[in-house]
């Protein structure tokens, strides 16, 4: 069991740092048809995991409050999103696509950069240690094979993102080595936070449909503030449209082929 869970909290770090890796593979910069549609694919994997892997598995564990079952995945939900909209105005921030937006705090863009694409991962280790916790502790409905599928999910949505991350640092004149290794930074806080509600199991098994979704909460603040906008805006929207389409696919057979 502690195999399985070390390889699923990693997994989605490994994501990220392959994506950061592009930097050695592709151009300076990444071109507006990539950028939309590896921002669709990971927005359709964020949704489709958040449903499937979270929310459901919350409405399971609370079946025993019948018609008051939907309490927990409510209020865990819209916490969620609340306390990333409080991270990000507490926060340097800056959307992915933009070249100047957020608080004037001073900082650099691509420090900016780097903050943001860390901060949304987070809660996506948050999950992953959620799901790994209650299928460790056992009862909650959640199989090592759900979890696994989350892991694999949130990998594969990390990997574009690392480039997202990586990519553009380079076209500003940072070394390619420098910038793959901000990419890998970024993706650090993952397995960090997965360990940590782990680490807490104790606490967090009683309210298990609250943390599944507080976590689907924080990735659905992260495609509606940061991924639909830039699918939505300039040339190739289509693109990102089919994108989208085609990753929260993917995250559906993972999960139902998986779980």
């Amino acid at each position: 069991m502690i195999k399985q869970t070390a390889i699923g909290i990693l997994l989605p770090f490994l994501g990220t740092s392959l994506g950061a890796a592009m930097v050695f593979l592709l151009k300076n910069e990444l071109s507006q048809l990539l950028q939309k549609t590896l921002a669709g694919f990971a927005a359709g994997v964020m949704v489709a995991a958040s449903f499937w892997s979270l929310l459901e598995p919350a409405l399971e564990n609370s079946a025993a409050m019948g018609k008051l079952s939907f309490i927990p995945a409510a209020a865990g939900f819209l916490f969620g999103t609340g306390f990333l909209l409080f991270l990000d105005v507490i926060t340097p921030h800056i959307h992915l696509d933009k070249q100047d937006e957020g608080p004037k705090s001073g900082l650099k863009r691509t420090t900016k950069l780097v903050l943001a694409v860390t901060l949304h991962n987070i809660p996506e280790g948050m999950a992953v240690g959620v799901v790994y916790a209650g299928w460790l502790a056992g009862g909650s409905g959640i199989s090592a094979a759900g979890a696994l599928a989350l892991a694999i999910g949130i990998a594969i949505q990390n990997f574009p993102e690392g480039a997202i991350v990586s990519m553009p640092l380079r076209a500003e004149g940072m070394p390619k080595a420098a910038t793959f290794w901000y990419g890998v930074l970024s993706g650090a806080v993952e397995p960090a936070a997965a360990v940590i509600t782990i680490l807490a199991a104790s606490a967090v098994i009683p309210v298990m449909p609250y943390f599944l979704a507080f976590a689907a909460g924080a990735m659905m603040y992260v495609v509606v503030e940061e991924l639909i906008p830039s699918l939505s805006e300039g040339k190739h929207s289509n693109a990102g449209t089919i994108a989208f389409s085609i990753g929260f696919v993917t995250m559906m057979i993972l999960d139902v082929a998986l779980g």
